[in-house]
Formats: structure tokens, C-alpha cells, sequence
């Protein structure tokens, strides 16, 4: 039971933390706006809600209604993946400064950033959650939840992430940015 509890208390410093990034994805949203962005596939934004919305919850449940042991040498490797997936979407932020936020907003011309994590990845953030969606789970054995949330996070990620190189390469040139050979010095 303390592991339960110990568990539900992480997920929710989860879920505190992913409301704080919402407030600041809200203000750079409305700076992005306020520059001329421009707003891409609205509507995929309602399916990533909920999908982390109900992924925040079933873990919790599925720890304490099926009674999921925490198996030591399942949850230390499960919480380093956790970690490396915050680790990569914090990257991902912090290189793309004001111009980070959940929905996919373009700035006209402003080109892709390619630098800082950008420079190894093309979509840290993005595989940053999908760490967090499998790895957390796992930490006190809700496999369910891991297996139902990666395999519908998979779903929403693959329709996410044409809907925004799309937009980046109608505003920004996305393609021909990645394209480009990079100097031996960011390999």
C-alpha cells in the first residue's frame, strides 16, 4: 500500500506538471499569435487531451483496483526511461524557447530550428512522450495502461507529427532544412 501511495503521489506531480507546461504553452501560443502564427490541425489537439488526460488517471486505477506489485527490477529501468523522456521533452522546450507550445502554431518565415536538441532529433518532444507513456506505467506494473496508452499515443503521434512537418514545410521550409547535410561538427 505505501508503494501505491507513493506511486499516485508521483502521478500527480505528473499531472501538476503538465497543467504548469499548459499555462506556459497558453503564453507562448498567444505570443506565436500575436506575431502572425499560424494554427494547424486544431482539431488533433481534443484527442491528445484526452488520451493524457486518461492516461494520468489509469494508472493510478490500475495500480489499486488490480492490485499491481511494484517489481523492483521492472520499476528502476522504467523510471530511467521516464526520466530520458523528460529529459528529451525539456530539451525540446527550452531549444524552442517562445516557440514551443502544444498546439501547432508556425511562424511564417521564421525558419526551423535546427539547433540544440534539434540538431541530433527531429522531434524530441515528441519521443519524449512516448518514453513517458510506456515507462511511467511500468514503474508500479500498469502494464495495461502502458500497452492501451502507447498503442493509441502511437496513433495520435503518427497523424501529429505529418500534420506538423506539413506546416513547418508551408511556412518554414521544413523538409529542405532536414535535408541539408549537416557540418561533421553536429553529427
Amino acid at each position: 500500500m505505501v508503494t501505491q501511495i507513493a506511486f499516485s503521489c508521483l502521478v500527480a506531480i505528473i499531472a501538476l506538471e503538465r497543467l504548469v507546461e499548459l499555462g506556459i504553452s497558453r503564453r507562448n501560443e498567444a505570443k506565436l499569435k500575436a506575431r502572425g502564427g499560424r494554427e494547424y490541425a486544431p482539431h488533433q489537439l481534443r484527442w491528445m487531451t484526452l488520451l493524457h488526460s486518461a492516461w494520468l488517471v489509469a494508472m493510478p486505477v490500475e495500480v489499486w483496483l488490480a492490485d499491481r506489485p511494484l517489481v523492483v527490477a521492472l520499476a528502476i529501468p522504467a523510471l530511467a526511461i521516464f526520466v530520458i523522456g523528460q529529459a528529451l521533452r525539456y530539451a525540446a522546450i527550452r531549444t524552442l524557447g517562445e516557440r514551443w507550445c502544444v498546439k501547432i502554431i508556425t511562424l511564417p518565415g521564421a525558419g526551423v530550428v535546427t539547433t540544440g536538441i534539434f540538431s541530433k532529433l527531429r522531434h524530441p518532444n515528441y519521443l519524449g512522450v512516448v518514453l513517458e507513456i510506456a515507462a511511467l506505467p511500468l514503474v508500479h506494473g500498469a502494464w495495461l495502461t502502458a500497452l492501451i496508452a502507447s498503442a493509441l499515443n502511437a496513433l495520435i503521434l503518427w497523424a501529429r507529427i505529418r500534420a506538423a512537418e506539413s506546416a513547418l514545410d508551408q511556412d518554414a521550409d521544413y523538409r529542405q532544412a532536414f535535408a541539408r547535410p549537416r557540418p561533421a561538427a553536429q553529427l
